[in-house]
């Protein structure tokens, strides 16, 4: 299916009622940091979830982030997307289609907002919109959202959006303070052909 995937042009952006998605590119580095250092704090209260919040953000580092997913996007490997408020054009977080399985095909979605942001249902509508995405252009039949147990936050997200919790991976993973972490699985699954 990546074969096939490769061979496509695909949309590098996508729209919702107040958002403009779009893939990574050359040069947005400088908005990905400034949104990275603005929201470092509760970035970090994730780290099991963003290892690369523990790094000291820089330019550099960011705009090496958005050159590496954009040249992902085009090897059909990860389709990592920045949420733009349509209205003001400012960036207010990330998300994306990770970890592709494309025997199934299966893809994990993943997100992050900036802190000044957070709470006005943004992550959700764009949610929403790159699970459109996934079944229309890249024939996704499983859609999974990871999430730690205890981050109520993008918990609250994945069931906004109608995922159904199907299970937690009790002592999945440590957490950087060494501690084991428990993981909440939510998927939304569609009838395959």
């Amino acid at each position: 299916m990546r074969e096939q995937l490769l061979l496509r042009d695909l949309p590098m952006e996508f729209e919702t009622p107040r958002l403009a998605c779009r893939i990574t590119r050359p040069g947005d580095g400088v908005h990905v940091y400034e949104a990275v250092k603005s929201s470092l704090p509760e970035l970090r209260a994730a780290l099991a979830a963003v290892p690369w919040a523990a790094d000291e953000p820089s330019v550099q580092s960011s705009e090496s982030f958005c050159r590496t997913g954009f040249a992902a996007f085009h090897a059909r490997t990860d389709f990592p997307f920045l949420m733009f408020e349509r209205e003001s054009q400012r960036l207010v977080g990330a998300c994306g289609l990770h970890r592709p399985d494309w025997q199934v095909p299966r893809l994990e979605i993943g997100y992050w907002c900036r802190t000044d942001s957070v709470g006005k249902g943004y992550v959700s509508e764009a949610v929403r919109g790159l699970a459109q995405y996934a079944r229309e252009e890249l024939g996704a039949v499983r859609l999974e959202v990871i999430v730690d147990a205890p981050n109520a936050r993008s918990r609250r997200v994945a069931e906004a959006v109608r995922f159904q919790l199907e299970g937690t991976l009790r002592s999945h993973r440590r957490g950087p303070d060494g501690k084991l972490r428990d993981l909440c699985v939510y998927a939304s699954v569609e009838d395959a052909a």
